[in-house]
C-alpha cells in the first residue's frame, strides 16, 4: 500500500466533509478514495471514519489519527513545491502508452528529439489499443482517444485531428464516387473494430450543427489501422483514417480525398474530427517530466492540431 498517499486521501476526506470533497480536492475518482481509506484502516486495523447516508465523520480513533498525521501532507505539499519551482531538469524513466497509430506514426518521430532535448529522461512508449493500467504497468502518462477515456483517469485534451474519407482511384474507378455520407451504405467500407470491447469505431459526421453517424454497407474489419490504411490502398473500399495516416497517401496520389465539396442538394457535412487527451492517474502523477512531454507535445505536433490550455 502507498501510506503517503492513503495519509494524504484521509486528511483531505477529513478536511472536506466528505468523500466526494475528498476526491475533487485530490482531482481522483470517489471510488478510488474510497478503496484508498479501506486499505488504510484494514492496514491500521481500526475503523477511522463513521460513515452514515448523510455524513462522514472521524471516529476517535480517526480524530487522534488526523491530528498525527495531517502535518504529513501539509509537508508533502510544500516539498512538491520546492520540486517544481527549483530549477532542475527533468530525468528518470518516462513510460509513455499510446494508441498503436497515434504512437507509431505520431510519437515516434518526435521522441528522439524530446530525449535530445531532455537526456535525462529514459523513454519506454507502449503501442497498443487495449486499456492500460498506469498504476500495474507503471505508465506514467498516456495519449489516448474518446473510446479508451475511463472515468479514474484525468484527462487534459491535447490535440483534435482531423479525419479524412478517402478510397483509391482504383475503387472508386470501379464504384463510383459516394456523393455525401449518406452514400456509404452503397459501398464497401472498411472499418476498425476497437480491440477492447468489439465494437466498431463510428464514423461521425456534422451538418448545420448537428451530428449524425454514417450508415455503413458491406465491411471489410480490422482491429489494426494500418491494415485497414493497405487495404484502401490497394483498392480495397473506403477508409475514414486519421490525417497523419491519409496524408502522405494522398499527396502521393494513392487515395482520393471524398467529400470535399458540398453534396448537391446538401450543406456540407463535415468528419468528426479524432480528440486526443492525455491521461495521468491522477494530478500527483503530472510531475517534471508528465510536464515537459506535454509542453514538448504542445510545441510540435502540427500547430492545426494542437488545443492550447
Amino acid at each position: 500500500m502507498d501510506l503517503l498517499n492513503a495519509i494524504r486521501s484521509f486528511v483531505k476526506v477529513v478536511e472536506a466533509g466528505s468523500i466526494a470533497g475528498g476526491a475533487r480536492s485530490l482531482g481522483v475518482s470517489p471510488a478510488a478514495v474510497s478503496q484508498t481509506l479501506a486499505r488504510l484502516e484494514r492496514h491500521l486495523g481500526t475503523r477511522l471514519l463513521a460513515r452514515t447516508t448523510r455524513s462522514l465523520a472521524p471516529t476517535p480513533a480517526g480524530l487522534q489519527y488526523y491530528q498525527r498525521v495531517r502535518h504529513v501532507e501539509h509537508e508533502l505539499t510544500l516539498a512538491e513545491q520546492a520540486l517544481t519551482t527549483a530549477d532542475s531538469r527533468p530525468q528518470g524513466r518516462l513510460c509513455i502508452a499510446s494508441t498503436s497509430a497515434f504512437g507509431r506514426h505520431v510519437l515516434a518521430p518526435l521522441i528522439p528529439a524530446f530525449t535530445a532535448r531532455y537526456p535525462g529522461i529514459s523513454i519506454e512508449l507502449l503501442t497498443n489499443d487495449r486499456k492500460v493500467d498506469h498504476v500495474r504497468e507503471s505508465v506514467d502518462v498516456s495519449l489516448r482517444i474518446d473510446a479508451q477515456l475511463e472515468d479514474h483517469l484525468l484527462a487534459r485534451p491535447m490535440a483534435r485531428i482531423p479525419f479524412i474519407c478517402c478510397a483509391s482511384p482504383g475503387y472508386l474507378a470501379q464504384a463510383g464516387f459516394p456523393a455525401s455520407p449518406e452514400a456509404l451504405r452503397d459501398h464497401r467500407c472498411l472499418v476498425f473494430r476497437y480491440p477492447v470491447d468489439g465494437r466498431f469505431l463510428r464514423w461521425g459526421f456534422v451538418r448545420d450543427g448537428r451530428r449524425f453517424d454514417a450508415e455503413f454497407g458491406t465491411v471489410l474489419i480490422s482491429d489494426d489501422i494500418d491494415a485497414l490504411t493497405q487495404m484502401a490502398v490497394n483498392d480495397g473500399g473506403v477508409a475514414r483514417l486519421a490525417d497523419f495516416l491519409a496524408r502522405p497517401h494522398l499527396a502521393a496520389g494513392r487515395l482520393v480525398p471524398l467529400f470535399a465539396m458540398q453534396a448537391p442538394g446538401q450543406a456540407y457535412a463535415q468528419p468528426e474530427p479524432m480528440q486526443v487527451y492525455l491521461c495521468v492517474a491522477d494530478r500527483f502523477a503530472m510531475n517534471l517530466k508528465v510536464k515537459a512531454l506535454r509542453d514538448f507535445l504542445q510545441a510540435n505536433l502540427d500547430p492545426a492540431w494542437v488545443l492550447q490550455a
